[in-house]
């Protein structure tokens, strides 16, 4: 462990930023670097706990806990309180094929688990994985990995996100030649396109992706599978395919005036605005531009932050949030007991900025939206909302009932829905490989992560449904070691 009375000694303390009012004149990535004595004290507070929970990786109740792809936080938080950062790094990647992801755009659960956090603050966790693998790029200790061996089977990756990113990593690993295949002009997937460069600069996925280039994965942008190629060729040609295709079809929201010119969903707002930043620093005007605009994200989580950061960077005259659930409480809640994330009330950088831009955080808690209303042209004008009240049912559940007399009218030229997604799109590969489906939309897969049909393997959000970059990749590994069991007569050692 780090010191023996480290934790209590040390309090916790986070690196201090750039202030929100300044943050929102550009889009530089607002993760800030901490120095090494404060990560030397923060390691320090690790109390390697006799049943840690921090790297556990389970669902408890439905509820995350710890870190999904089991990281050995004990072990590198020690580390880095003995000032071992090579020895760190080592340890980290063991487990996580890509930190420097998740230690920027990752919630932490391992904190929410921490059990510092039973009767104080947890370690900063997240900080100090960040800071590890961020060090050992700058000392030049990551370095392309070839195998030693290639064992003549080729896979194809659909698709490029963290899931399908992290199941080619593996699999070139294992020395099978991995093709990831990938329908837009850049790789990434969701860390290229569905996360603001603010939160995540595409310099880091772009690093990380040249590192695996350099050690054998092939990259084929701007090519659909299904489409582009068929897939009686995608089965004949690969001895295994891996789908990664994500969770992209969005939930809409069905209400008089959905139609009018000024409504869009999210990741449309959020893709073009980062497809624009990169091609051409915006000069391109191929975006949608919130300058000016009263602005109405629907819709919370973190597309819905990531929506109201992205609009004040625009300009926008005002940003509001609206969140259908309850306010969360300041603390956790009888229902919600360590090691579960805590579902307490916090304020993520978008809602930070609106707030000292505007005043008060934009969010609006237990409000629906009736209807939009739009001017003579067919433009977005108004949002007509309404308070609700959430009631339990004879079944138990929670249902929401409005609350008569809270009628409210808010001023909106752009409305941003964030509502999230319903899994997979169901046309093209889905459709065309006759894919097994569950009730909620998502593929089918055995414990190997295969499908229904055979050879075919999926991981990601198509297969747990919308999820954290970090299920993403725990995903992925998971679907390489059955895509190598498969391949290598029932035996891997990937890990």
């Amino acid at each position: 462990m780090g010191k023996l009375t480290g934790f209590l000694e040390f309090p916790r303390e986070a690196p201090k930023g750039r202030a929100p009012e300044e943050r929102v004149k550009d889009w530089e990535e607002s993760h800030v670097e901490a120095g090494a004595d404060l990560l030397r004290r923060q390691g320090a507070r690790c109390m390697d706990c006799g049943t840690p929970y921090c790297h556990t990786g389970k669902l408890i109740a439905g509820m995350a806990s710890g870190c999904p792809v089991n990281n050995l936080i004990p072990d590198w938080n020690d580390l880095v309180y003995r000032g071992l950062w090579r020895e760190a790094s080592i340890r980290l990647h063991q487990t996580n094929n890509f930190p420097e992801f998740t230690g920027r755009v990752c919630p932490a659960p391992c904190e929410g688990s921490c059990t510092l956090g039973l009767d104080g603050e947890p370690v900063t966790i997240k900080t100090i994985e960040c800071t590890i693998v961020d060090r050992a790029f700058a000392e030049g200790w990551i370095s392309p990995e070839p195998p030693a061996v290639r064992t003549g089977k080729r896979v194809a990756v659909i698709g490029s996100g963290p899931a399908g990113l992290a199941a080619a990593a593996q699999l070139n690993r294992a020395g099978h030649t991995v093709t990831v295949i990938e329908r837009a002009d850049r790789i990434g997937g969701l860390l290229m396109y569905g996360i603001p460069n603010m939160k995540l600069d595409k310099s880091i996925v772009d690093r990380r992706v040249r590192l695996m280039a350099d050690s054998g994965v092939r990259f084929v942008t701007g090519v659909e599978a299904g489409r582009d190629i068929p897939v009686s060729r995608l089965l004949a040609d690969y001895d295994a395919a891996v789908l990664c295709c994500g969770a992209t079809q969005a939930r809409d929201l069905a209400v008089e005036g959905r139609n009018l010119s000024g409504v869009h969903l999210a990741m449309e707002f959020l893709h073009a605005n980062t497809k624009s930043l990169l091609d051409s620093g915006h000069a391109d005007g191929q975006y949608i531009s919130a300058k000016g605009k009263d602005v109405v994200v629907i819709g919370g989580g973190d597309t819905g932050t990531d929506c109201v950061g992205t609009s004040l960077r625009h300009g926008a005259k005002s940003v509001t949030q609206l969140e259908i659930l309850p306010e969360p409480p300041p603390v956790r809640a009888a229902d919600n007991p360590w090691p579960q994330w805590p579902k307490v009330y916090r304020l993520d950088y978008g809602q930070e900025e609106a707030a000292a831009l505007q005043g008060s955080d934009p969010r609006l808690y237990s409000i629906q939206t009736k209807r939009m209303v739009g001017d003579s042209e067919g433009r977005v004008q108004e949002l007509h909302v309404s308070r609700i009240e959430w009631k339990r049912a004879a079944d138990g559940r929670h249902t929401p009932a409005e609350v008569p007399g809270t009628d409210r009218v808010l001023p909106a030229q752009l409305v941003l829905l964030a509502l999230g997604f319903l899994g997979p799109e169901k046309k093209g590969l889905v459709h065309d490989l006759g894919l097994k489906l569950d009730d909620r939309g998502n593929v089918v897969t055995d414990g190997e992560r295969m499908t229904s049909v055979p050879g075919v393997f999926a991981a990601g959000d198509m297969v747990r449904g919308q999820s954290l970059v970090v299920w993403a990749i725990e995903e992925g590994r998971k679907a390489a070691r059955g895509v190598d069991r498969y391949l290598m007569y029932g035996e891997t050692y990937l890990p």
